[in-house]
């Protein structure tokens, strides 16, 4: 019997930085899709601690690690996600939801995508229960304040926040 055709998903976000909740749900997306990739956005309305090469670089060190790694892709773009997801011939597109306040924009977000890529379905994931709470926000003003951030993000993102704030102490 031959095998379906491979599945693939792509997971955007602007990642500023990576957190162990986002690990946790490219972790949750490798059980149900054969291919993730990864896709930084540039995100040019938004104004980044990190650059846009640095937030490649700490994804793609920080999926290195993870056990199905040879089954991520870590890429850049900028542009409109249904775009992309159809440039890719992406099934699906993963967005996270930590808490029923991030469904409203985010069901908002995956109707707009279906409107532009009707082929492309929208999967919501959750982290694990562990990182419920986290979010890139939150790591960074722990890590702005002096606190310890080592625990929730990855080795090469806690050395760069520290490098980023040790001026601001």
């Amino acid at each position: 019997m031959a095998r379906e055709q491979i599945t693939r998903a792509v997971y955007p976000g602007t990642f500023d930085p990576v957190t162990k909740g986002h690990l946790s749900l490219i972790e949750r997306a490798c059980r149900i899709f054969d291919e993730i990739v990864v896709a930084v956005a540039e995100n040019a309305g938004k104004d980044p601690l990190f650059d846009f090469d640095q937030r490649i670089r700490f994804m793609t060190k920080a999926v290195e690690e993870l056990e199905n790694a040879k089954r991520i892709r870590v890429i850049g773009f900028d542009g409109l996600t249904a775009n992309l997801a159809r440039k890719l011939e992406a099934d699906a597109i993963i967005r996270g939801l930590r808490a029923v306040s991030d469904f409203e924009f985010e069901f908002q977000m995956a109707l707009m995508n279906r409107k532009l890529a009707r082929e492309t379905e929208t999967v919501f994931l959750m982290p694990a229960l562990s990182w419920v709470y986290l979010s890139s926000s939150l790591v960074k003003d722990v890590a702005r304040n002096g606190g310890d951030v080592a625990d929730l993000v990855p080795t090469v993102v806690k050395e760069a926040l520290e490098k980023a704030f040790k001026s601001d102490r």
